[in-house]
């Protein structure tokens, strides 16, 4: 049998660890961030164990890897959706939709996620993070914005904000209250993005609103659909 060719065994590293990321993502959002081995994470994504510390230098590494891959495809789903669109305001509506839609349809999980940027690791850049940062900075920029390195932190800022509000426990606010204040401050119709009672394909809403999965392909062409 002759042996695998460099982009057979490129193409089976690639499926393997989105396999981790998509593991990584249902665990912590079924159980909890400490309740959620490294062991686990390899057992549900069907891996060698010791392939974990081959790709990621930890749990948590793994864990905000996996959350913003999550992000920034939720993101880039909503951007894109039909009917595509130019339009800097609705752009921007449908980012911050998108975000306060996944801290209403995974708590647990964007809980987690927040609760870890508070470790003594902090934030960890990765090359999810950085394609997440690139959408939210063109989205500043589509709105109108004349310092995108200024701007882009700010909305980052009230996104983080917006997210820990709502995931508070105990003492919750209601996502919609929320999106009322980002929506003013950004000068946004109400009717634009995904209003809290509306259903629109893609995005935060629609039937596959609860399945992660096709943000983690492990098929060839699947990413490029």
């Amino acid at each position: 049998m002759s042996p695998r060719s460099a982009l057979v065994n490129e193409e089976l590293r690639r499926r393997s660890k989105e396999r981790l990321l998509h593991a990584a993502v249902e665990l912590v959002d079924e159980h909890g961030y400490e309740a959620t081995t490294l062991g686990d994470i390899a057992d549900r994504a069907g891996s060698a164990r010791g392939l974990v510390s081959y790709y990621f230098p930890g749990k948590r590494q793994l864990v905000q890897s996996a959350v913003h891959r999550l992000m920034h495809r939720t993101l880039e789903e909503a951007l894109e959706r039909e009917p595509r669109t130019e339009d800097g305001r609705e752009r921007m509506a449908r980012a911050i939709d998108a975000i306060l839609g996944l801290a209403r349809d995974r708590p647990v999980l964007m809980r987690q996620h927040m609760a870890g940027l508070l470790q003594a690791e902090g934030f960890l850049p990765c090359p999810e993070q950085r394609r997440l940062a690139e959408l939210l900075g063109d989205t500043v920029a589509r709105h109108g914005s004349h310092d995108v390195d200024a701007d882009y932190p700010m909305l980052r800022a009230l996104l983080m904000g917006a997210v820990y509000a709502a995931v508070m426990p105990g003492a919750p606010m209601p996502v919609p209250v929320l999106r009322a204040e980002l929506f003013k401050r950004y000068r946004l119709d109400w009717g634009m993005g995904v209003p809290p009672d509306a259903e629109a394909v893609g995005g935060t809403r629609g039937k596959g609103r609860t399945d992660m999965a096709r943000f983690f392909a492990t098929e060839p062409d699947a990413q490029s659909k």
